[in-house]
């Protein structure tokens, strides 16, 4: 597998924590979207590591295009 798999066709939106780390899904596969469950093990991909700054509400990527990963971008409108 070398193309992600479009886990969605718009952002997640999602409250995070300042300080704390998380894991952002690259790979699409992840029954725990936005989040990364191993499933990309076997594949060329891994989950993006990053720490909120702030607590409050984030976009995170679901179309996996996104070119500020894990952050949406507008990729998915195109």
């Amino acid at each position: 597998m070398n193309k992600p798999v479009r886990a969605a066709d718009s952002p997640f939106k999602v409250t995070v924590t300042e300080g704390k780390g998380y894991f952002w899904c690259s790979c699409g596969k992840s029954q725990n979207q936005p989040f990364c469950d191993g499933s990309h093990k076997g594949s060329d991909f891994s989950p993006v590591r990053f720490s909120a700054e702030k607590t409050g509400d984030v976009w995170l990527c679901g179309c996996k295009s996104s070119g500020n990963q894990p952050f949406c971008d507008g990729s998915h409108n195109k």
